[in-house]
């Protein structure tokens, strides 16, 4: 990331910008578009929303002028706007991945089925693409990484959100030579396994959140999509099924991620988790063979050993996105990509019993919630990834509460984007 500011300044002094498509307007969308506004170097060119007042509010809030904002319905006017240098907002996802002018492609939407189709078009557009969108690259990242590498193009996680905020702390620790042992995100709420957007409804519109998504915050589900995008990135599995979710101060990291034996909660090192507590922010746990490293390290106040914590304290979400789209644009490198194969998966729990012949619904809805597993039990197991689910996903037998659900337990919705392209990576990977 070193020099990026420097980067975009001459961008700015020889009358260049990044320009970028971005395809979700809600909380985070909007604020990515004020954050850009405030960079040289940047401009958050098109913006593209289901709900077009949504897209409008984003410019409008970051101090855009509304006859510096063109509608556009067709991509030939989205052309001509972005020529003439106007701020562009659509209802049609796909032009975002289509307009001549646009470098990199943003999905903010945190869809699976959208982020698979969104990635495709801008990957066979050749436009970059930063996924925001963890919910489906926990779920074919893997297979989008390697179509985006055969074009020539970067695809990435975003900086900002923790999966993301712990690969720079992996990144600097794997790049010291430090054995890093564990790596992990705070909660900040307890888990309620029946959370919906009722239950949540209230407490979502005073955040102006959507009501699902802070749903699927509170019933865990994003804590165990986070931590698959983690693992898929670094090799890193959890060490149980759902992780431990200790409750720790941050200095109680160091003791409570070791081995059974050594006092702590692991079968293994090498894992992923998350920690009730220390939220909002990402950790890693770390140690070394040398005995003159360790002496500095407790002479640098890092505790007496031999496992250490290195520590941040914050994740700005996608107010830190733009780094990613300039270390894309300026460098072709991600900040957080999975590396080959998968090696974790977000498996699918009923949230509460189920009929045969009901529909089932998503992510941070009402009749489903996810947990981590790794990749290989649960292909042993025939465990559903969650983010094949969707409303044509039909329950074939009764299933309680609680239930781990299998591909034969339901009927797939098999023309959705997402299930091809999983397909393709169970094949390829």
């Amino acid at each position: 990331m070193s020099g990026i500011n420097n980067q975009l300044k001459k961008m700015e002094e020889n009358n260049q910008a990044i320009r970028v498509a971005l395809v979700g307007a809600g909380l985070m969308g909007k604020g990515m578009v004020s954050q850009m506004m405030l960079m040289k170097g940047m401009k958050p060119a098109l913006v593209a929303s289901r709900k077009m007042e949504d897209a409008i509010e984003s410019y409008t809030l970051a101090g855009v002028s509304k006859d510096d904002i063109v509608v556009a319905r067709t991509l030939s006017e989205i052309n001509v706007a972005m020529e003439r240098g106007k701020f562009v907002v659509t209802d049609v996802t796909e032009y975002a991945t289509k307009a001549n002018l646009v470098d990199v492609v943003v999905d903010a939407t945190g869809v699976p089925e959208t982020g698979a189709r969104i990635a495709m078009d801008a990957i066979f557009n050749h436009k970059h693409i930063v996924m925001v969108n963890v919910e489906a690259d926990a779920t074919v990242g893997p297979i989008l990484n390697k179509l985006a590498k055969n074009a020539g193009v970067v695809y990435t996680g975003t900086a900002g959100d923790e999966p993301g905020s712990v690969m720079e702390i992996y990144d600097f620790a794997d790049a010291l030579g430090f054995d890093v042992l564990a790596i992990g995100k705070g909660k900040n709420n307890p888990i309620d396994y029946d959370a919906t957007p009722d239950s949540v409804r209230e407490e979502a519109l005073k955040k102006n959140l959507k009501p699902l998504r802070l749903a699927s915050f509170v019933d865990g589900t994003n804590t165990m999509i986070e931590m698959v995008a983690m693992a898929n990135a670094t090799g890193f599995v959890p060490d149980i099924r759902g992780g431990h979710g200790p409750t720790a101060t941050v200095k109680e990291l160091p003791d409570i991620f070791r081995l059974k034996e050594e006092g702590g909660i692991l079968n293994r090192y090498g894992v992923v988790d998350y920690v009730h507590g220390i939220a909002p922010g990402v950790f890693a746990i770390v140690t070394t063979k040398l005995p003159q490293v360790h002496q500095e390290m407790r002479y640098l106040s890092m505790g007496d050993g031999p496992n250490y914590v290195l520590y941040r304290p914050y994740h700005l979400t996608s107010l830190e996105t733009p780094i990613t789209v300039a270390r894309a644009y300026l460098y072709k490198e991600a900040t957080i990509a999975p590396i080959g194969r998968p090696v974790a998966e977000v498996v699918t729990v009923a949230k509460r019993d189920l009929k045969k012949g009901e529909s089932l619904d998503g992510i941070g809805e009402y009749t489903i919630l996810g947990s981590i597993e790794t990749y290989e039990k649960a292909k042993e197991e025939n465990l559903l990834p969650i983010g094949l689910v969707n409303s044509n996903t039909v329950v074939k037998r009764d299933i309680k509460k609680g239930e781990f659900l299998t591909y034969d337990m339901v009927e797939l919705d098999r023309d959705s984007m997402v299930y091809k392209l999983r397909q393709l990576q169970e094949e390829l990977l």
